[in-house]
């Protein structure tokens, strides 16, 4: 067990200054006790990801795997757990059967490969022949007009591959968290003139546009092309996508997932070694034939997308009605089964949920889980609740607006987020708001043993804390240990189970546990950026 000894502020009810930071050490240890000795992290993994498998926003494997969490949180004690509706988002889409084979006249084999989300499906068997387009210059369409129907296209040239001695799996070393602590801020890029695109992406943009839409007007059986990242059978995918509309702009293209959007033509993403394969067959001239079962289900009855919200209630007769909040979105790609991407974050908050119900904490401020879906497709769950009623400029993430305040926005304390992958927490982002740099570390100083010690100045991007922090909200992610995340597990089909540390788990829940106990029980809420 871990003991280090700090400066208590001692009193019957625990609350402490943010001028004069100090760390509740009993409460502490108690968290850490109940969160390693009776860990549910590995329970609620299996629930999770094992039996309610990949969670594609607005798919059914989503919905029962919130209403798993709601069922769980519920039975911890948990008040006034909810679904929050939000959108409307747009079809839902479930792969019920995918497979594919390749005949030549000297071998088969077995396809390693994954439909893109919202591909269209077959009722049959497909069965053509292997095509690679290749296009240098405009005239070169006409060698392929009329003759890709009922054909599997190859796209692009394979990726190159060559030995790698940079291991898979990699833990934050002293240098790289040296880095982190000593970080200012990031300076301004430099653009190329004008503000706006330059001829060369121009260029490249309407020449992908012309390629896209051949391929929509010629309708082969499908369009492959080869995982985007990763070799050893990974196929790194995410989801179908249209040609770009040069009327809104090179930026703006439809969703296959939108109700009104075209429908795509069957996308499919290879393991680069049978990509490379195919394509150096062809290469030789010699004849590939594909069959290809590929069954996929929409789901259009409910076009909305919801977020789980859940609360622990406030005690204190003056802010009892604030909220500090935890989360992380639910949803995932459907390639694995969301484990890393983002189970780990949902798994870790729900724990975080338990321990502190199980010691029968009081806090004076609420204490407030929100699950998100749709971040996978635009941070759209966690961003619509903020735009509902803390503040907006607009719903969609790319919308820079005038801020509209709402009712809640000055009932907010602060927002804490994971969603990078199993990896244990080494300290905390503080999304470049200096002023809480004491706060924090002082918070991180019984989890020196663990190496989470960090306090960074920088932000990480990409995630739901940036939906707080884009209205100037505190919202804020934990420094992660890569593990494998960006190399192996992020949308892929190694984003399974096994690649989930129990122990990492355990500690990151523990540590963020720390956190929002402490947040909550602040004489104030947390200082705002520039406040």
């Amino acid at each position: 067990m871990l003991l280090i000894v700090v400066l208590i502020a001692t009193s019957q009810v625990y609350a402490q200054s943010i001028d004069n930071p100090t760390v509740d050490q009993a409460m502490v240890e108690k968290i850490m006790k109940e969160g390693l000795e009776n860990s549910h992290v590995m329970e609620y993994a299996g629930w999770l990801t094992d039996v309610y498998g990949p969670r594609l926003t607005n798919s059914p494997q989503l919905m029962r795997a919130q209403e798993y969490v709601m069922e769980t949180l519920g039975d911890l004690g948990v008040e006034d757990v909810h679904l929050h509706k939000w959108g409307p988002f747009g079809t839902g889409w479930t792969l019920k059967r995918f497979a594919m084979h390749v005949n030549t006249p000297y071998a088969y084999f077995p396809v390693i490969a994954q439909p893109k989300a919202w591909s269209p499906g077959y009722e049959s068997l497909q069965s053509g022949d292997a095509v690679y387009l290749k296009i240098d210059s405009p005239e070169d369409y006409e060698k392929y007009r009329g003759k890709l129907a009922g054909k599997f296209v190859l796209t692009e040239e394979p990726v190159k591959a060559e030995p790698s001695f940079t291991p898979i799996a990699s833990r934050r070393d002293a240098a790289n968290l040296l880095q982190l602590a000593s970080a200012t801020r990031m300076p301004a890029r430099v653009g190329q003139g004008g503000g706006g695109p330059n001829a060369a992406f121009l260029a490249r943009a309407q020449s992908a546009y012309e390629k896209a839409q051949f391929l929509v007007d010629e309708k082969p059986v499908a369009i492959l092309d080869q995982s985007y990242r990763g070799w050893g059978g990974q196929v790194a995918v995410s989801g179908a996508t249209l040609p770009a509309d040069p009327s809104l702009g090179w930026g703006e293209r439809p969703r296959p997932h939108q109700v009104d959007a075209p429908t795509a033509i069957p996308q499919i993403s290879l393991a680069r070694e049978h990509y490379g394969r195919i394509y150096r067959l062809l290469e030789k001239d010699i004849p590939v034939k594909i069959d290809m079962e590929l069954e996929v289900e929409f789901q259009k009855d409910d076009l909305y997308g919801y977020n789980v919200i859940g609360d622990i209630k406030g005690t204190d007769a003056e802010v009892g009605d604030e909220v500090v909040m935890l989360g992380g979105h639910i949803d995932s790609w459907h390639t694995g089964t969301g484990a890393t991407d983002n189970g780990a974050g949902t798994i870790i908050m729900m724990e975080a949920m338990r321990i502190l119900k199980a010691l029968g904490v009081e806090p004076r401020r609420t204490i407030r889980i929100g699950l998100w879906s749709g971040e996978e497709q635009g941070l759209h769950g966690s961003l619509q609740y903020v735009s509902e009623f803390f503040g907006s400029r607009g719903t969609n993430f790319g919308e820079t607006g005038e801020l509209e305040l709402k009712p809640d926005y000055d009932k907010l304390s602060a927002y804490y987020n994971i969603d990078n992958g199993t990896g244990q927490a080494r300290g905390i982002y503080l999304q470049e708001n200096e002023q809480l740099r004491e706060l924090f570390s002082m918070w991180l100083t019984p989890f020196r043993e663990w190496d989470a010690s960090t306090v960074s100045f920088q932000n990480t991007g990409g995630t739901d804390h940036l939906s707080y922090d884009r209205v100037g909200l505190p919202g804020f992610q934990f420094i992660q240990d890569a593990i494998e995340y960006s190399t192996f597990t992020h949308h892929s089909n190694m984003d399974v189970y096994e690649r989930l540390v129990e122990q990492d788990l355990q500690r990151t829940a523990i540590i963020v546990a720390t956190f929002v106990y402490h947040t909550a029980m602040l004489d104030q809420r947390l200082p705002r950026k520039g406040e």
